[in-house]
């Protein structure tokens, strides 16, 4: 049994589009920039407040167990 014309111009395109989505995911991979200075300060930024909330957030409960009479953790 022999495929139509139409089955294998379906096949090609399939094969093309295919084609295209990895060459265009390739290069958008490829352009992505290194961090800049900037980028990273802002990162060690979040961090610093990240571990500053858990400390506010430790010293909270503390003085909670505090009030109540509790033990520290």
């Amino acid at each position: 049994m022999r495929d139509s014309p139409m089955q294998m111009t379906k096949f090609v395109a399939m094969i093309g589009l295919t084609f295209a989505a990895s060459a265009l995911i390739a290069t958008l991979y490829g352009c992505q920039k290194p961090e800049g200075p900037a980028q990273k300060a802002g990162k060690e930024l979040d961090q610093g407040a990240a571990k500053a909330g858990q400390q506010i957030e430790k010293a909270g409960h503390s003085m909670q167990n505090a009030a109540k009479g509790g033990q520290q953790p």
